[in-house]
């Protein structure tokens, strides 16, 4: 098993990451736009990306301001099984941000893709907590033929 790791300091209070991870305004607003669902522990979260399919991810765990962990039931079948997690932290005057996509079964060329692509919306993530602002899909940073 393989895992997508990043890092990345948001200059904010670990609340403010926390709505942005867990309500389906704040994930509108870094992730994609079409997001719906329940980001509390066992609900439901769907994100769709126009044409190009989407995401179900089951929330495992949501611990306020310290923890966010989803487990993929619907999309690619590279992600089926997979867990996406989100580990909070206050250092100074921002939140450091641990994200693991972790569980892939092999590191395929699509994973390569998905490594680039949550880099982008974590500058996204970033944007919008910082500024109000960020570029979820549609408007995301395209990468290539696979957006």
């Amino acid at each position: 098993m393989v895992d997508i790791l990043h890092r990345v300091g948001i200059k904010s209070s670990p609340d403010a990451v926390y709505q942005a991870l867990t309500t389906p305004d704040g994930l509108a607003g870094w992730w994609t736009r079409d997001t719906e669902g329940d980001g509390d522990a066992g609900g439901v979260l769907r994100f769709r990306f126009g044409d190009k399919g989407g995401f179900d991810m089951k929330v495992l765990e949501s611990v306020p301001d310290k923890r966010v962990r989803w487990e993929v039931i619907g999309g690619p079948e590279e992600w089926i099984g997979t867990t996406v997690n989100w580990d909070l932290r206050q250092d100074d005057d921002y939140t450091t941000t641990l994200f693991k996509h972790e569980g892939w079964r092999e590191p395929v060329e699509f994973m390569h893709h998905c490594s680039t692509k949550w880099a982008t919306y974590l500058i996204s993530l970033k944007s919008l907590v910082e500024t109000g602002e960020g570029a979820p899909d549609p408007d995301d940073t395209k990468i290539d033929n696979f957006n």
